[in-house]
């Protein structure tokens, strides 16, 4: 059974930085598009950042520019999401998913088209 794992949320305080990891099991994410997707109290579900099965394309949403980073690493079956600068506006769960990559918008499909999802991870901005 396809499983993704999100780790590594906690409760920071603003200005500072958490490191995610989504690890799966019983398939390659090598072969699959990346998507990291959050959900904050009261909003809908959106697609932040994610990398193209290639490596060649990576995207981040406006609002994470400059501050989180995606990467991977082949030999863990893991893919990170560096978050740098935590502010409030980022307090969410935050869930990773596999699937396909949307060339023509240079971003991973939407919520609804990706294959595979971790069950999420809270991140919590405080101080």
């Amino acid at each position: 059974q396809v499983q993704l794992v999100e780790s590594g949320g906690g409760l920071v305080q603003p200005g500072g930085s958490l490191r995610l990891s989504c690890t799966a099991s019983q398939i390659t994410l090598d072969y699959y598009a990346i998507g990291w997707f959050r959900q904050s109290p009261c909003a809908d579900r959106e697609g932040i950042s994610g990398v193209s099965s290639s490596d060649e394309e990576t995207y981040y949403v406006d609002s994470v520019k400059g501050r989180f980073t995606i990467s991977r690493d082949s030999a863990k079956n893991t893919v990170s999401l560096q978050m740098n600068n935590l502010q409030f506006e980022d307090t969410a769960v935050y869930y990773c998913a596999s699937g396909p990559w949307c060339y023509k918008y240079g971003r991973p499909a939407g919520e609804h088209e990706m294959d595979y999802w971790g069950k999420g991870t809270l991140v919590n901005i405080s101080s």
